[in-house]
């Protein structure tokens, strides 16, 4: 909620609808809690379905409907690709590349997926959009979405799960000034610290397809006077703050290690039992 200078943005990623890993229940329980906070914008980072198929669609919209909140930024992933699938996210959702504007921040979505790979780019296509869709911000906040990866993330196998034109677009959002990354795609939940900005990974809201001792999550981002905390919210379960920065100074605190250390395989907890 955007309310005495503070900025709440919910992002939840990768809920994969008619997936045999699916759990409605999980995602039924994040869009209760996210209701809760009342954000100013709520993030859907890709991978919407399993298939790309027009039924898997529709029961993912019915779900993003229930967010209360006056601004739903919602990209392509991988998977909503295939079969054709992007057809059925526009006569849905609309716009693949979109940008939203507040008080205090910009925030950019791009579409970097590829019909029926699971590779992504992004495109120099794109690149113009991007440095025009930042150019006013004027002090602002600058937030970048995107679905797949643009460096490599821990336990999630070799470096081709990069899109392929990352360094090209980590120079363009170095030039622009970007403060913040989000990004989903591979269900680990992480973040780097690169040049003057963070990159932050989602992992899975609402499957059981996790990697190792990770469990189902979503991220939640408040924004204050230039200051940038990233929560990790688990459904059902307590929060954890992931990343604290400083847009001005670049002064930051970064908890990753500690919550690694923390988060144990109980399968209850994974299942918010």
């Amino acid at each position: 909620m955007s309310t005495g200078g503070r900025l709440t943005i919910c992002q939840i990623s990768d809920i994969h609808c008619g997936s045999p890993y699916f759990i409605p229940d999980l995602l039924e329980r994040s869009i209760l809690e996210i209701n809760d906070l009342e954000p100013a914008a709520v993030v859907v980072s890709g991978d919407l379905t399993n298939a790309g198929y027009r039924q898997e669609f529709e029961i993912a919209a019915e779900y993003i409907q229930r967010f209360d909140c006056p601004n739903v930024m919602v990209i392509p992933g991988n998977h909503d690709s295939r079969n054709v699938g992007y057809v059925h996210f526009e006569r849905l959702f609309g716009e693949r590349y979109s940008c939203i504007e507040f008080d205090n921040a910009v925030m950019v979505g791009i579409d970097s997926s590829e019909p029926d790979l699971n590779d992504g780019r992004v495109g120099r296509e794109h690149y113009g959009f991007i440095h025009e869709s930042f150019a006013n911000a004027e002090g602002r906040l600058k937030i970048f979405v995107i679905h797949h990866h643009l460096i490599p993330i821990p336990g999630t196998g070799r470096e081709r799960n990069i899109i392929f034109d990352a360094g090209d677009v980590l120079e363009l959002l170095d030039d622009v000034g970007v403060d913040l990354v989000l990004s989903g795609h591979k269900h680990v939940p992480y973040s780097w610290k690169l040049e003057d900005f963070f990159i932050v990974n989602a992992g899975t809201a609402s499957t059981t397809r996790l990697r190792g001792n990770t469990r189902p999550c979503y991220n939640i981002i408040e924004i204050e006077d230039g200051r940038v905390k990233v929560f990790r919210k688990y459904p059902f379960k307590q929060r954890e703050l992931t990343v604290d920065f400083d847009s001005v100074t670049h002064e930051y605190v970064r908890y990753e290690d500690r919550i690694d250390a923390d988060v144990g395989a109980d399968p209850e907890v994974a299942l918010g039992e």
